[in-house]
């Protein structure tokens, strides 16, 4: 199936590389399911689609964007080696597509990254180093040792290429729901909500693209609606994939462009929604993914959206983690109330 598109996109962002990124990524990731949920349908009064990226290889869509990084490096910068910096997802998509075209890599990532996405990264084979209690700081580590080395940087989301890769998400839920009217995309650094505004509004324009946050840490929604916003202090959340205290600069200028709504959920409503998850679907799935699916457990859905998309962005969850998720969600209505 070919797309046909009617879009806003002009050439400036590079409209070939997104075409180029789905036709060479289909024969290296998984087309992951988008599968209905009845349950969410009822909750929410839309129909309700859920992305499975947290079946995807590596377990999160970040391999995505990372092979079609990769795949554009010449074999000179491939020499040098690589260096890249992530709280997890980014970390073991590097990992692999590394591995595959046998290149050296180290990663940096922090102290607080769950220990099945530091073990996995090192099962890739990765040198992987722990630095920091967030990602800005594994990534400040990363950028100075760069420096030191000259190898080459893979940049978790501010990178075209990257960008390019997540968009493919995207893509693929247009030809696997061709009546979608808005899209949620869990957001961090936003790549993955650049990559999906670029496509959606390249293919289908009609359709919405609204990217979430964790509330207590959420700068692309604070800077969506204040263009002056620059960064704000670091919290945690159980959403640590998407918690990331400055976002990149391509990715803010695509975003606000292009998406059409920015909106926040609660530590509370994350936490539910990963128990919704669970309990229903049958899959453990880390908060970021969580988060969209929060948007339509918790009534954030728009009221005129009839057919939405969530982007279950990943499933690399720290199960040690499940008591401090039981505890978070403690008096907010989970699946097994409905």
């Amino acid at each position: 199936m070919t797309f046909k598109g009617d879009g806003i996109i002009g050439d400036y962002y590079g409209t070939e590389g997104i075409y180029n990124a789905f036709e060479k990524l289909a024969t290296i990731v998984h087309r992951t399911p988008c599968k209905q949920s009845s349950t969410l349908n009822s909750i929410s009064g839309s129909k309700v689609y859920l992305k499975l990226e947290n079946l995807q290889k590596t377990g999160s869509f970040k391999v995505r964007g990372a092979f079609n990084k990769i795949s554009q490096l010449s074999d000179e910068e491939n020499a040098k080696g690589i260096i890249a910096a992530s709280a997890g997802n980014h970390a073991q998509g590097v990992a692999l597509a590394c591995r595959e075209k046998g290149i050296p890599v180290i990663i940096f990532m922090p102290e607080t990254t769950p220990q099945a996405k530091v073990m996995a990264t090192r099962q890739y084979g990765a040198d992987v180093r722990l630095v920091g209690n967030n990602f800005d700081e594994a990534y400040s580590a990363s950028k100075k040792h760069q420096l030191l080395t000259g190898a080459t940087f893979v940049h978790p989301f501010d990178d075209l290429a990257i960008i390019e890769g997540q968009a493919t998400v995207a893509m693929e839920m247009l030809q696997q729901c061709p009546d979608l009217d808005t899209i949620i995309v869990p957001t961090g650094g936003g790549g993955l909500l650049a990559g999906t505004a670029l496509a959606v509004k390249l293919i289908r324009p009609s359709v919405r693209v609204i990217g979430v946050q964790a509330q207590v840490t959420s700068p692309i929604a604070a800077s969506f609606r204040d263009t002056n916003f620059v960064s704000n202090a670091f919290s945690p959340t159980m959403a640590e994939g998407i918690n990331v205290r400055v976002p990149g600069k391509l990715t803010t200028k695509i975003i606000q462009a292009y998406v059409d709504d920015v909106i926040t959920v609660t530590e509370e409503e994350i936490a539910s929604s990963i128990l919704f998850m669970l309990e229903r679907e049958k899959m453990l799935v880390e908060g970021a993914g969580a988060a969209a699916v929060a948007v339509a457990l918790h009534h954030r859905l728009p009221s005129t959206s009839s057919s939405t998309g969530v982007i279950v962005s990943g499933g690399n969850y720290d199960i040690g983690k499940l008591d401090e998720c039981l505890k978070t969600a403690t008096g907010i209505v989970v699946a097994s109330s409905f």
